[in-house]
């Protein structure tokens, strides 16, 4: 979603930028968190390393704060907020992780120049100033940032002053008031050649002295990757993120193919973390977080840490995961697998290991798996494997693979050493369905425990436990006195949902077992439980029938309306080339909604295309899925088609899938309707 020119009080067009300089700090002789010479131990110190372009700064991504995220232009964007965040980075520790970036975005200046041309500071936000507040930064070991436009106005609706043709004067200004970090935006930019005012910056900048990091915002609109590397030291990939699976995964979808324009003081930025904002759950946020650092990209917490929660700051402070972000040689991961939305991502890292992500982009439980090999490690007798959210070391004979829950990520990082053997081996935990429970009915559920390591596992011991009320029954062996590499011990269970359960509910695969050496390990994964409705004889509208799980670009998914880009209900009578329909879905790119179907259906149709309410904007693409297998695709839809007809063969599926694509230009104005959408068992 994106509104042009100016923003509005959404998220649109907005992105941040707030953070540390991990370069310049350790060129000054500050160390930062980062890796280890062996992913057995936590981060240690890095040290300089050379300069790869532009002013020789943010040698490693910039981490720190923007308040926008939390705040947008409301009033308690503020001196207090500010120095707030400052205290805490050093109180909960977040500086010594290596957070440094105090930033300020829009918002902060007068409405209007001074009489001398100069810009003010809102009297009524900081009352002292933004020297003052760039002082009491500064007192705490941090560093400030700041924000303007690349144009005539900033991108608030209320029309503050941008740095179009004042670009000499205002980069002094800032270099005046201690600031150590530009976020320059690109709203009412005239129509001026991009590459050109983000140049115009550049030499104004570099003119007043000071070491200013310089990050363009231009919202990956000219395919900044190509050129912007020789004039800044990081560039928006994509339009703005907003608090949700959704728009995360579509951020991140698009900034992954970026990886080779990344390096040591040039990175692409995907924009800020959403980490703690409560749009999304801690293992969305988990993912988030483990995802911009496989992709070596800025991170900029955008929560208010004020407010923060124990959980928030677990995440945001995990210093082995910051450390595979700041890692020093500076590469971003790439993509190995993503097949059917499990996805393997890997990362070179300085000392010859790899950081692998192996990521569920799917609503259920699934097992993703690689290979020492396949991320580019040498051949060896055994690897040391070490799990950054666990943080446990085990031994592996070289395939790398988990049961990830839905949405969730695996951070793995990944040795060739000599001390494999020191270490336990791993245990891959797996189940062979989907856990899909009609209440009061029993399901059987099997679960495998796989000896991936060097070593064989001893005294395996599995259970698998429900919530209260539920009835769990192993009716096949739960245990094995030895797991030598590779083989497996497979139990079968009966699972009992009480009769009047709905929703999901969680699960719990647990395995005990003993390295050679006599170590206790245990190891747990959760599986997600669905309490399922069968479907209705002869079937009806999907808008009509409970959803098994959905996700959403923009807002919630709507029933038998369009999608209002925020709260449910928000939207607008589904109306398709000028042809409104009373039942369907609306929902917004990128976007995946789930039924429930028990192999007792035959046909999804539909009516789709993009909703009128977008004028001439929005490109979409629809999919309907069975199981695993796509079973119709539309291409990509405009908004000046009509409704366009979509009929799937869903005959035997357990699981009715719709997905909607961006059409592949981004999600701008991406309005999507399942218009009369109908299924037939």
């Amino acid at each position: 979603m994106r509104h042009l020119p100016t923003r509005t009080t959404r998220t649109s067009r907005r992105g941040v930028i707030g953070v540390l300089m991990a370069g310049l700090l350790c060129a000054a002789g500050t160390t930062v968190p980062a890796a280890a010479n062996s992913p057995l131990t936590g981060p240690a110190p890095i040290h300089a390393v050379t300069p790869q372009s532009g002013n020789g700064l943010a040698l490693t991504p910039p981490m720190g704060f923007n308040n926008w995220n939390s705040t947008h232009c409301r009033a308690e964007f503020d001196e207090s907020m500010i120095k707030g965040i400052a205290d805490i980075f050093v109180e909960k520790g977040l500086k010594a992780a290596g957070y440094q970036y105090v930033n300020l975005d829009d918002c902060w200046a007068k409405q209007q120049r001074n009489a001398d041309g100069k810009l003010e500071a809102d009297p009524q936000r900081f009352p002292n100033g933004i020297k003052a507040v760039a002082d009491y930064v500064h007192s705490k070991g941090l560093k400030i940032g700041i924000y303007t436009s690349a144009g005539t106005k900033t991108c608030d609706s209320a029309g503050l002053p941008g740095a179009l043709g004042h670009e000499f004067s205002d980069a002094q200004q800032f270099a005046d008031w201690g600031i150590d970090y530009l976020k320059y935006d690109n709203c009412n930019n005239q129509g001026v050649d991009a590459k050109k005012r983000y140049t115009t910056m550049r030499d104004a900048l570099a003119a007043t002295g000071r070491p200013i990091v310089y990050s363009i915002c231009e919202w990956g609109e000219n395919k900044p990757w190509e050129w912007a590397g020789e004039l800044g030291n990081l560039w928006r990939t994509t339009g703005d993120i907003n608090d949700s699976w959704g728009s995360m995964l579509s951020i991140m979808k698009k900034n992954l193919p970026l990886a080779a324009a990344a390096g040591p003081g040039h990175w692409n930025d995907p924009d800020m973390l959403e980490v703690g904002n409560g749009g999304m759950t801690d293992t969305e946020y988990r993912t988030h977080f483990s995802m911009w650092s496989v992709m070596a990209a800025p991170l900029l917490i955008g929560s208010d840490l004020r407010k923060a929660s124990a959980e928030t700051f677990e995440i945001l402070s995990n210093q082995e995961v910051i450390a595979v972000d700041q890692d020093p040689l500076g590469k971003q991961g790439t993509v190995l697998s993503s097949v059917g939305g499990r996805w393997v991502v890997a990362k070179e890292m300085r000392d010859g290991s790899r950081a692998v992500a192996l990521f569920n982009e799917t609503g259920s439980a699934q097992r993703i798996a690689t290979t020492a090999a396949e991320v580019g490690l040498p051949e060896a007798d055994g690897y040391t494997m070490r799990d950054l959210w666990e943080h446990r070391s085990y031994n592996t004979a070289g395939t790398l693979a988990a049961t990830v829950p839905a949405h969730g990520t695996v951070l793995l990082r990944v040795a060739a050493d000599d001390k494999w053997a020191a270490q336990p081996p791993a245990v891959e935990l797996g189940l062979d369905s989907r856990p899909l429970i009609e209440a009061g009915h029993t399901a059987t559920l099997t679960t495998t425990v796989t000896d991936l390591g060097r070593t064989p596992a001893r005294n395996v011991s599995a259970q698998l436990s429900g919530p209260s009320g539920w009835q769990v029954k192993a009716v096949s062996p739960t245990g094995s006195p030895a797991l030598p590499t590779s083989r497996s011990l497979s139990t079968r269970w009966q699972v009992t949902a009480p009769a009047r359960a709905t929703g999901a509910y969680d699960l719990t695969f647990a395995v005990r077992y003993r390295s050679p050496a006599g170590t206790r390990v245990e190891s747990t994964v959760p599986l997600r439980a669905h309490v399922v409705v069968p479907p209705p004889a002869g079937g009806g509208y999907l808008s009509d029938l409970p959803q098994l799980s959905a996700s959403n670009g923009w807002g919630p998914v709507e029933k038998d309306t369009s999608n209002g880009e925020s709260g449910a209900g928000d939207g607008n009578p589904l109306t398709i080339g000028g042809e409104v329909f009373t039942k369907g879905l609306g929902v917004h790119a990128d976007s995946a909604v789930e039924f429930y179907t028990g192999g007792a259906c035959d046909t999804v149709t539909a009516r789709v295309g993009v909703d009128d309410e977008k004028g001439t904007r929005g490109t979409v693409a629809f999919e309907v899925w069975a199981d695993g297998t796509k079973a119709a695709s539309t291409g990509v839809l405009t908004n000046a088609m009509p409704a366009q007809p979509l009929t799937a063969d869903v005959s035997g599926a357990q699981v009715v899938r719709l997905v909607v694509g961006d059409g592949g230009d981004g999600v701008d104005s991406d309005h999507a309707d399942w218009a009369d959408l109908r299924i037939t068992c």
